[in-house]
């Protein structure tokens, strides 16, 4: 079940991004994220108060999160993209996670088409995501969900400089 979180789902979407980070730091895994800075439980609380922090659910735990809002990056508008919209039909997902111990059971996929569903029921015609370019789990699996890569642009994205940000675009 994927519902819009509470702030009662902050610990558990904390603890998804530090089970992330914890892998990177120990070299199992290659996101990007910066501990302490990018993402932090701020960022899931600043997520459930805007109102655009959803969250999936398995057997009453929650398994996976992701911010869903019409917000593009700045850096976005550096992008030529192949889908052009007004930005009221865009709608963006900002980092989609999964607990890396419950990996490969389809949550990833639940949860785009989720996200796809819910640009669609609000009159959406442009899907848009970015990642880091060092995250190649997650371009690869944008790409098999027929995202596709419209531009690389180097940026400082959400005080982590540095970072070669691919913004991904599917249409809705």
């Amino acid at each position: 079940m994927i519902r819009k979180a509470t702030i009662h789902d902050i610990p558990a979407v904390a603890a998804i991004y530090d089970a992330i980070l914890d892998l990177e730091e120990a070299g199992q895994m290659t996101i990007g994220w910066a501990r302490g800075v990018y993402p932090t439980a701020d960022t899931a609380r600043a997520a459930v108060e805007a109102g655009d922090l959803f969250v999936l659910e398995d057997g009453g735990r929650v398994v996976a999160s992701g911010r869903i809002n019409r917000q593009q990056m700045p850096a976005y508008a550096e992008v030529d993209w192949r889908y052009p919209a007004a930005d009221d039909r865009v709608m963006v997902l900002h980092t989609l996670t999964v607990d890396p111990r419950l990996s490969r059971r389809g949550y990833a996929r639940q949860f785009l088409a989720f996200y796809e569903d819910y640009a669609r029921e609000n009159g959406c015609t442009a899907l848009r995501i970015d990642t880091n370019a060092r995250n190649a789990v997650a371009r690869a699996m944008y790409a098999k969900h027929g995202y596709i890569e419209s531009g690389v642009i180097p940026c400082e994205f959400n005080g982590i400089p540095g970072v070669d940000l691919v913004c991904m675009e599917k249409r809705v």
